[in-house]
C-alpha cells in the first residue's frame, strides 16, 4: 500500500504491530479484539458522546448567530447580517486548519486519549467564553481559540478504526460520522430553543439575571456541562496507540549506532520515519480520498450557513421567515431521521452494496433535492415546515453517506502507525474549506438579499445553484483520473 513504507521503517512498523508488552493498554486490547468477535458497544458509546459534545458547538450558533450579530450591532444594515455572520462561522474552522496537523502528530507521539482530554477541555472553556461574548472582535476571538485547541476530529477517527475489529471499522467511523450528523440537529436545536431565554420564557429568566443580560449564554453553558461529563467519560476510553513499539524503534536505532560505532545509521532511521511521514503527501489514494472529502465539507459547512440564514430571514429577502424555535424544531426532526438512517438503513447499504458505491448515487440525489430548496418560499404554515423538514432529512443522509465513504476510504490508504497524522492532513485541508465555507456563504447570501429580483435568476435561486455547483465538482472527482479507486 502506497504510504511511505519504505527503508528501514519497514521492519519497525511490523515490530510495532506483534510485539505485546504486559500492562500496555493497547496490547490488552488487540488481545481482546482477537479472542471477541462482538462489536464493543461501550468503547463505541464512549466514542459516540465524545464526538457528540465536541461537534455542538459547531453547529449550536446557526439558529441565534443571525440574532446574535444583529444585537452586536455591527452590521449597518439587515441585509449585511449574513456578511458579519458567515466570518464568526469560519474563524472555528481557520483555528481547526492551523493546528489539525500539530494535533495529529501529538496524538501519533504521546497517544489519542491525551487528545481527546484536552479537545473537551477547550470546549468547557471556550465555549462558555463565546456565550459571554460583549462585542462582534470577542465571538471571534472565542470561536478561533476554540478550533485552534479542539484537536479531536481527525485522532478519534483513527481512534475508531484502532478500538474494533476490522470488520467493525465501517461502524465504527459512521459512529463518529453520525454523532456528528445528530450533533447537527441536537446542537440547532438546543441554540434555537435556549437562547434568548429571558425573552422566551420570561417566567423562568428574568431580563437582570446572567441569562437576561446574555441571551446566548444559555445553549452555550448547557453544552459546556455536557462536554464536561463527556470528560469524565474519557476515563474509560482505552488506549489503542503502543508506546512500546516505539521504545523498540530506538532501541534498534542505538544498536545500529554502536555496531557502526557511529551515530549515521540511527540517523538515517530517523530520517526515513520522517520521510514516511512526508510521503502521504504522495499517497494519491490517500490524497484522492482527501480531496473528495474538501470539496464535500466545502459543500455541507456552506449549505449549513445558507440554509440557517436563509430560514430566519425576512420574506421580502425570500426566506422562510422562520423563529430560532421553528429551525430547532426542524432540525430536531431530521435528525431522528439521520439517527434512524445510521443505525438501521445504513448497515444494510453498507453490507450488501459496501461503503463505497452509495457514494454517486447520494451525490446525485442531492444536487436534485437542493434544487427544490428556492421554491418553498411560495408556501407557509404546516405545509412549510413539514416539507422543510422532509428536505432536510434527505439532505443530511446524503451528506452522512458520503461523508463516512470519504473516511473510509482515508483510513484504509494508511498504516495505522500514519492515522493520526493522515487525518491531520485532512482535516488541515478540509479546515481549510471550511473556514472558506461560511464566509463565502455569508457574503453570497448577502449579495442574494440585495438582489431578490435577479439577474437571469431570483437571488436565491442563484445561491442555491452555487452551491450545487460544488456538489457536480465532487461528484466529477469521483471519476478518473481525479480518483484512483474505483467507486464499487
Amino acid at each position: 500500500m502506497a504510504g511511505g513504507e519504505d527503508g528501514p521503517a519497514a521492519p519497525l512498523l511490523g515490530t510495532k504491530r506483534t510485539g505485546r508488552r504486559e500492562g500496555c493498554p493497547a496490547c490488552r486490547l488487540d488481545e481482546a479484539n482477537s479472542t471477541s468477535a462482538g462489536v464493543p458497544y461501550l468503547n463505541f458509546f464512549y466514542i459516540w458522546i465524545v464526538c457528540l459534545t465536541a461537534a455542538l458547538p459547531i453547529q449550536s450558533l446557526f439558529p441565534y448567530l443571525y440574532f446574535m450579530i444583529r444585537d452586536l450591532k455591527v452590521a449597518k444594515e439587515e441585509q449585511d447580517i449574513g456578511f458579519y455572520a458567515g466570518f464568526v462561522g469560519a474563524t472555528y474552522f481557520l483555528g481547526r486548519t492551523i493546528s489539525a496537523v500539530p494535533w495529529g502528530m501529538f496524538a501519533d507521539k504521546y497517544g489519542r486519549k491525551p487528545c481527546i482530554v484536552i479537545s473537551i477541555l477547550s470546549v468547557i472553556v471556550f465555549n462558555t467564553l463565546f456565550g459571554l461574548s460583549t462585542t462582534y472582535w470577542m465571538a471571534i476571538v472565542t470561536r478561533g481559540l476554540l478550533g485552534l485547541l479542539c484537536g479531536i476530529l481527525g485522532p478519534i477517527k483513527a481512534y475508531a478504526s484502532e478500538v474494533c475489529r476490522k470488520e467493525h471499522q465501517a461502524l465504527g467511523i459512521s459512529l463518529v460520522t453520525s454523532s456528528r450528523a445528530i450533533a447537527l440537529v441536537i446542537g440547532p436545536a438546543i441554540g434555537g430553543f435556549l437562547a434568548q431565554p429571558a425573552q422566551k420564557y420570561p417566567n423562568l429568566f428574568s431580563k437582570e439575571s446572567i441569562f437576561g443580560r446574555f441571551p446566548y449564554f444559555l445553549p452555550c453553558f448547557v453544552i459546556s456541562v455536557l462536554a464536561a461529563g463527556s470528560c469524565i467519560a474519557c476515563i474509560w476510553l482505552p488506549e489503542t496507540l503502543h508506546f512500546h513499539g516505539d521504545e523498540k524503534a530506538e532501541a534498534v536505532d542505538e544498536l545500529e549506532a554502536q555496531v557502526s560505532d557511529s551515530n549515521l545509521e540511527a540517523t538515517k532511521a530517523k530520517e526515513s520515519r520522517g520521510e514516511s511521514t512526508k510521503n502521504l503527501l504522495k499517497n494519491w489514494q490517500l490524497m484522492s480520498a482527501i480531496m473528495l472529502y474538501c470539496v464535500f465539507s466545502l459543500h455541507d459547512t456552506a449549505y449549513l450557513e445558507i440554509f440557517s440564514l436563509w430560514a430566519v430571514s425576512s420574506r421580502k429577502f425570500r426566506g422562510l421567515s422562520l423563529t430560532s424555535q421553528d429551525v430547532g424544531t426542524v432540525l430536531a426532526f431530521s435528525g431522528f431521521g439521520v439517527l434512524v438512517y445510521q443505525l438501521a438503513i445504513y448497515p444494510f447499504l453498507a453490507k450488501y452494496f459496501g461503503p463505497i458505491k452509495p457514494f454517486r448515487p447520494a451525490a446525485i440525489l442531492s444536487i436534485i433535492l437542493l434544487t427544490t430548496y428556492p421554491f418553498m418560499a411560495n408556501l407557509d404554515g404546516l405545509e412549510l415546515k413539514i416539507l422543510v423538514t422532509l428536505a432536510s432529512v434527505l439532505k443530511n443522509m446524503f451528506a452522512a453517506t458520503i461523508t463516512i465513504a470519504c473516511n473510509i476510504l482515508q483510513n484504509t490508504a494508511v498504516t495505522q502507525e500514519q492515522r493520526g497524522v493522515a487525518n491531520g492532513i485532512s482535516v488541515t485541508l478540509m479546515s481549510m474549506f471550511k473556514a472558506v465555507a461560511p464566509a463565502a456563504a455569508g457574503i453570497l447570501f448577502s449579495w442574494a438579499q440585495k438582489h431578490t429580483s435577479g439577474l437571469f435568476l431570483p437571488g436565491d435561486q442563484i445561491l442555491f445553484l452555487m452551491l450545487n455547483m460544488v456538489s457536480v465538482l465532487g461528484l466529477v472527482l469521483t471519476f478518473k483520473p481525479f480518483f484512483s479507486l474505483p467507486m464499487q
